[in-house]
């Protein structure tokens, strides 16, 4: 497992109108070796009820990931789930 760096910057992935400890995923953007623009700067992934289980991906993919979500890629993996608290 990578080191996580102590300090990064958490975001936490939530409506606005959300209350309580969730459990929601956090995002943390990591330093490149390459300047803003780097693709392979690391990327780091939890969930707020488990925020020691950290997973790593780089810039490059998280990017790709998001634009496919945007596009409806992953509409599927929904099917049939109702939204709601």
């Amino acid at each position: 497992m990578p080191d996580i760096p102590p300090d990064l910057t958490w975001i936490r992935a939530a409506p606005p109108e959300a209350t309580g400890p969730g459990p929601w995923i956090e995002i943390a953007f990591g330093e490149g070796d390459g300047g803003e623009d780097d693709g392979e700067a690391p990327v780091y992934l939890r969930e707020t009820s488990a925020p020691g289980n950290v997973v790593t991906t780089n810039r490059r993919k998280w990017d790709a990931f998001v634009l496919g979500v945007r596009a409806g890629e992953f509409d599927h993996f929904v099917a049939g789930v109702e939204l709601g608290g």
